[in-house]
């Protein structure tokens, strides 16, 4: 009786080793206050490479029917062993709406087609307007009544995703929220989005990552200066790519490989990411840095993610089905 006993304790401890060490390796964090730059400031959290992060972004009145303010970004996180010549790899395994509403607007004074406020013109300014858009998340869709218009109602797909992953930019610096850069920050890219691999490069120990920023809904460019503007639930992974630094943020999924390129004139963010790209290219997959220039020229493509931040944002991005294998 003692050795059945001894043996079904055994396959028990079997059976269940598996999830105690998940859970061990899964944080869950609700969080509280939410920060409106992007700087080295005292850690909400720590975690160590490989754990599991289930949170959320934070809520605030700017996602309510009446509006108010913005509640910031979560972070900045702490990652145990990160440095500088190091990349911090996040796993975004799980990107969702957790409410039925998602604002957005036009504003006269922000927006890829607004009039520029540091600039008189003579056209008139455009209205502002705060749409509601309803996420019928059971569908997977977004629904906004158009009282205006012919069409009289909108259903689109909807395609979750983070504004906003960042690192503490470099030195002392100390970004507001609405900035993208080397850094990560405000990108603003569809790109960033359920089952993909996000990599940024680190310019402190403890990289000090945030994220924020949901959209429930956000076409290229974010020409009117909002994405269908969600909270989300999240899921990430964080791991490290040791003793390999980048200079720019990079993008994985399951055909592509990214890089998000960030600054002002446009030409200039297209060109950061190309170029990263190219060096991407050459330093993991084997490629002549010309010849990969020839093949990116032909096969590639490319994104404007944002037209409205204080700097612009551009994907580059080369088909993974053209790597070595």
């Amino acid at each position: 009786m003692g050795i059945i006993h001894d043996l079904r304790c055994w396959l028990f401890a079997i059976v269940l080793f598996p999830f105690v060490v998940q859970a061990q390796d899964t944080i869950r964090f609700t969080p509280k206050i939410g920060y409106q730059a992007f700087k080295v400031r005292e850690p909400v959290l720590r975690l160590k490479p490989g754990q599991v992060l289930v949170s959320e972004t934070l809520m605030g009145g700017y996602y309510t029917e009446e509006g108010g303010a913005w509640p910031g970004e979560v972070g900045p996180i702490y990652i145990e062993g990160a440095t500088p010549k190091d990349q911090l790899v996040i796993k975004l395994l799980k990107v969702r709406p957790n409410r039925d509403l998602a604002p957005a607007r036009v504003n006269p004074n922000f927006g890829g087609l607004a009039s520029d406020v540091r600039v008189r013109l003579l056209n008139p300014p455009i209205p502002d307007i705060r749409f509601l858009w309803w996420l019928d998340r059971k569908r997977n869709l977004g629904v906004l009544e158009l009282p205006k218009s012919r069409l009289g109602k909108i259903e689109a797909p909807l395609a979750p995703m983070l504004g906003r992953v960042a690192v503490a930019p470099k030195n002392e610096e100390s970004f507001p929220g609405l900035w993208p850069g080397d850094f990560g920050g405000n990108m603003d890219a569809p790109e960033i989005r359920e089952g993909v691999t996000v990599y940024l490069p680190i310019f402190h120990d403890g990289a000090y990552f945030y994220f924020g920023d949901g959209h429930a809904l956000q076409g290229h460019g974010e020409i009117a200066g909002t994405g269908l503007e969600a909270t989300m639930d999240v899921i990430l992974q964080f791991d490290l790519i040791k003793n390999k630094p980048i200079d720019w943020p990079r993008i994985e999924d399951e055909s592509y490989l990214m890089v998000a390129g960030s600054g002002r004139p446009l030409i200039d963010a297209f060109r950061l990411a190309h170029v990263e790209l190219i060096e991407w290219l050459e330093q993991d997959y084997g490629f002549d840095r010309w010849e990969a220039y020839q093949v990116l020229s032909q096969v590639g493509t490319s994104t404007v993610a944002n037209i409205v931040d204080p700097q612009y944002t551009v994907v580059a991005k080369f088909p993974k089905k053209y790597l070595p294998r």
